[in-house]
């Protein structure tokens, strides 16, 4: 999901274009590079995470699982073999990525303040009310009125801080798991997990959650005007319509 800015994200406003607008600087090069490569790494773990699924598209609970066992969940997914060695190779090298990019945002995030000014929800947005109104526009596709268009509303932020705090951490650690040299060096984290297969099934079930908030996410950037927010995450500037200011 994906909102126009807030009011002390980065505050530099210069008048731009029509006297109805202004344009403010949203995001700072380190945001906009970490965004980036985190949506190149992610989509490729996904595509190559199906090729890997493919092999084995059943679930199950517990260390050991095998097509011909009892599943705890049964994909409607054909079995192919073909895609797996490649599917592996491409998953381990963007898992790294992923994870040597998040560990960089995460440092940033902290060491800039944008986690506390700008993640954490205000006071005002957690009043019923305003939780409320925040979900009947999410619903109705409307875009943020007045000063909520300045900055992250908060279902964005508890979207964005379960991200990056739960869904990410445990993508990570799971699929860790699954990998036989790592678990030598850390057997604890089978007890972590409940055993290989076990990491396995949250893994997906991770996964599929984070596809679910991406494609949410899409949806809000089209809602909130695609163009300028694109815009805002290469360039970092976004413009803003003077009325979202009264």
């Amino acid at each position: 999901m994906s909102s126009p800015a807030s009011p002390d994200l980065h505050a530099v406003a210069t008048e731009a274009g029509p006297q109805s607008r202004r344009t403010v600087f949203r995001h700072p090069v380190w945001l906009r590079l970490t965004h980036w490569v985190n949506a190149a790494a992610f989509l490729v773990l996904l595509i190559s995470g199906i090729a890997i699924l493919l092999a084995l598209p059943r679930l199950f609970w517990g260390e050991t699982g095998a097509n011909g066992a009892p599943a705890w969940l049964e994909l409607p997914l054909p079995v192919n073999l073909e895609q797996t060695g490649w599917g592996r190779n491409l998953h381990f090298l963007a898992a790294w990525i992923l994870v040597i990019n998040g560990l960089a945002y995460l440092l940033l995030i902290l060491a800039s303040g944008h986690l506390r000014k700008n993640l954490v929800p205000n006071r005002d947005q957690l009043s019923a009310r305003h939780l409320a109104r925040e979900i009947s526009d999410h619903v109705r596709f409307e875009k943020a009125r007045g000063n909520e268009a300045l900055r992250y509303n908060a279902l964005q932020k508890f979207a964005y801080l379960g991200v990056v705090l739960i869904l990410f951490p445990l993508m990570v650690f799971t699929g860790l798991t699954m990998s036989p040299g790592f678990t030598t060096a850390f057997p604890e984290l089978f007890t972590l997990f409940g055993g290989r297969q076990s990491a396995r099934t949250i893994h997906f079930l991770v996964a599929s959650l984070l596809v679910l908030f991406l494609l949410v996410h899409v949806v809000q950037v089209f809602v909130g005007g695609a163009a300028n927010l694109m815009r805002s995450m290469i360039t970092g500037r976004f413009t803003i319509p003077r009325e979202t200011e009264r």
